[in-house]
């Protein structure tokens, strides 16, 4: 694993994602994508099915996600980004996440994870950063690339900073921020994508033909210590539970339960 520099911090602090490259060796690559055979092969998408397609297996139920998720150091990269005294908890879920082509579609418009469904008592699905495994070679633009509007995690942290947290729950799909132009995110396999919360993204289509290769990329969404209880506060400070690259002074944040 290449070590983090200054740069992917500032980075993903001012435009609320990074990539950083060459997190998985091609083994584990090859590993991540047998797993995923597997399960796409037990629960497989219709014939003619095209597009993105979706599965979410629980870690507790599959011991080789649980060994990959460990083995592949997701949290260990993440945490540089973080206060040091949060853990990064390994999550419930994964999100194998496939775009079958031929799928010509570009997204119109944005969202944020966590708002329909809510959690059980109502409030907001947040979590701190979003980590994705890249499989599949994504340096080619319109291949299932993920799309992000950069900067939108600092500008709806101001709305809602404005306008309370619990505003929050009713900003579907987004908040209504100004949007700048979208980048789709762009990588080769093994690496890894890191993306806030509160950072307006969506899905890209798949302009391939059924001869290409199927997109795919395996998301965990990490919730750092105590992140439930103070969520009100994160998502009006954005930067709250990230450490900064020149730190002006900012609150203590406690580990508390999750």
């Amino acid at each position: 694993m290449e070590t983090t520099t200054p740069n992917a911090i500032s980075a993903f602090q001012r435009d609320g994602y990074c990539v950083l490259p060459d997190v998985l060796t091609a083994g584990q690559v090859q590993r991540w994508r047998a797993l995923l055979a597997r399960h796409i092969d037990a629960a497989p998408p219709a014939p003619d099915r095209t597009g993105p397609y979706f599965l979410w297996p629980a870690l507790a139920e599959d011991a080789e996600l649980r060994m990959l998720y460990a083995d592949s150091g997701i949290a260990d990269a993440l945490r540089p980004f973080v206060h040091a005294n949060l853990d990064l908890p390994a999550p419930e879920v994964a999100q194998f996440a496939f775009t079958l082509p031929p799928h010509p579609h570009h997204p119109g418009a944005p969202h944020i994870d966590g708002l329909t469904p809510t959690e059980d008592d109502g409030r907001p699905g947040t979590f701190t950063a979003l980590a994705g495994i890249l499989l599949t070679d994504q340096r080619e633009r319109d291949r299932g690339n993920l799309w992000v509007w950069p900067g939108t995690h600092l500008s709806t942290g101001a709305w809602l900073s404005e306008h309370g947290a619990d505003a929050l729950r009713d900003a579907v799909p987004y908040p209504p921020i100004e949007l700048p132009k979208p980048v789709q995110v762009a990588g080769p396999a093994g690496s890894l994508v890191l993306v806030h919360y509160l950072l307006a993204h969506n899905i890209g289509g798949h302009f391939g033909t059924t001869a290409d290769e199927r997109r795919e990329t395996v998301y965990f969404r990490l919730r750092a210590d105590g992140h439930r209880a103070r969520w009100r506060e994160v998502v009006t400070d954005p930067l709250l539970e990230f450490i900064t690259p020149n730190p002006e002074p900012r609150p203590v944040i406690r580990a508390g339960e999750r």
